[in-house]
């Protein structure tokens, strides 16, 4: 009998469970998501209380989303590369130079 790569896995967020069909290889990543995003969920509710679900759920989706984003700007390498090649033209230039 063939395994197939996609399955259905439940999640619970905050206080919504749902059923999504994920490819197998996934299913960690999925799992790691939602320890994250509950951890945060739960953080909000226990430090802000009588807020609402909804709200605990928008909290914890800001708070990981500016964290993604923080970590892609620290990790953009286009200005080094942009430097790394003007260094490389340079170098370029001047062994050229020199050969003539």
């Amino acid at each position: 009998m063939e395994v197939s790569e996609d399955f259905t896995i439940n999640l619970r967020l905050g206080q919504c469970p749902m059923s999504i069909t994920i490819k197998r290889k996934d299913e960690e990543a999925y799992r790691a998501a939602e320890r994250l995003i509950n951890q945060r969920f739960n953080l909000y509710a226990s430090q802000y209380s009588n807020l609402g679900t909804e709200t605990y759920m928008c909290m914890a989706a800001l708070d990981i989303a500016l964290s993604v984003k923080k970590n892609e700007l620290r990790n953009d390498t286009q200005p080094f590369e942009e430097s790394m090649k003007r260094m490389l033209k340079t170098l370029e230039d001047t062994l050229a130079a020199k050969a003539e």
